[in-house]
């Protein structure tokens, strides 16, 4: 008895660290990414020094960002202003834990491609990604500056706004699902391909526009990155973050970045369900089958980043009053309808 429990905590511990690396990883790739697709759609080549293909830039990035000197402003709060990133990274980290890479697979009681399978994992991915909040405002704050405090309160009023309707957005899928288990909602979508996905066959279009559009107002993505708009505010609230504490409010943008893109693809996309159906259940052996949901899942994860980068680099940035009103007045009433439309669906269907 004693040894299996080792064996678990051995097990977990594995998987926390392997799925930490990976999502650093995929972090300095996703800018890399970002970097290239840009280069392209400005008709220039991007990073391509740094190793074959400019592959080896995330590296050199972080070397130098790791290297260069940590200033500490006399006028800050020191206490919230080194706190501020890592709660904003924690945050950011701590909402991958409840995602599901793959099918249910199990060694030792361990379940391989998910670190906690929870029956409300949903709201704790909601829960943990609005505290980030706070590592926002604190920074603006303790950092003594009317540039940063500007960028923090424009943040914390957007998250707020945005939020409200990103959260209604997703109670059709719930309602469809009848539960906030994120494996119960890929399941219900994985009877017959793509025509099961919850944004075709759930008829749960609107509601992916809705989220989509309010994540990327959640993660101060252009054309609603007023938070940072360096005409206006500079760097917005990490203005007097130098060295690793700005490393950390980067990395976590864009583990944000990631985490939306996988509960995108895990509520509308069929997450590693086949958008092929069962057609090629049997091909292939025991390993094939336990990775090619694996595949499927990294494939609709990469096209959400693809459309963050391509919006990036083709939509110019909203006014505020645009950004506020489009949130309260558009986004919001649409989400409540989408939710009136959906049980009255589901109520017909019974």
């Amino acid at each position: 008895m004693e040894a299996s429990i080792w064996i678990f905590l051995l097990l977990s511990v594995l998987k926390v660290a392997v799925v930490t690396v990976v999502l650093l990883t995929a972090v300095a790739y996703t800018v890399l990414l970002e970097r290239k697709v840009v280069g392209r759609i400005q008709n220039r080549w991007g990073p391509s020094r740094v190793g074959p293909f400019g592959l080896l830039q995330p590296l050199a990035d972080g070397i130098k960002l790791f290297l260069k000197e940590d200033l500490l402003p006399t006028h800050v709060y020191k206490p919230l202003y080194i706190l501020a990133p890592v709660i904003a990274l924690t945050c950011a980290l701590i909402s991958i834990a409840v995602v599901p890479f793959g099918r249910e697979i199990s060694v030792k009681g361990v379940d391989l491609f998910q670190i906690s399978d929870l029956n409300i994992g949903l709201l704790v991915i909601l829960g943990v990604t609005s505290v980030g909040v706070y590592g926002i405002a604190l920074s603006g704050w303790s950092s003594n500056s009317k540039y940063s405090l500007l960028g923090a309160l424009r943040s914390s009023a957007q998250l707020v706004s945005y939020e409200l309707a990103l959260g209604l957005s997703l109670v059709g899928v719930v309602l469809r699902a009848g539960s906030f288990r994120l494996r119960d909602i890929v399941d219900i979508q994985a009877t017959h391909g793509l025509l099961s996905w919850n944004v075709f066959g759930g008829l749960q279009f609107v509601a992916f526009f809705i989220y989509l559009t309010a994540a990327y107002a959640e993660t101060n993505r252009a054309p609603f990155d007023l938070p940072e708009a360096e005409s206006e505010l500079t760097a917005g609230y990490h203005t007097e973050y130098s060295s690793m504490k700005f490393a950390m409010f980067f990395m976590a943008e864009y583990a944000n970045m990631i985490t939306v893109s996988c509960v995108a693809t895990l509520l509308f996309l069929g997450g590693w369900s086949s958008p092929f159906g069962n057609l090629l259940s049997a091909w292939g052996g025991p390993v094939v089958q336990a990775l090619l949901p694996v595949f499927w899942f990294v494939v609709k994860v990469f096209f959400f980043l693809f459309l963050y980068i391509w919006v990036r680099g083709t939509l110019p940035r909203f006014r505020y009053d645009q950004l506020m009103g489009f949130g309260w007045k558009f986004l919001l009433p649409v989400a409540i309808l989408n939710i009136i439309a959906t049980s009255l669906w589901l109520a017909y269907r019974a």
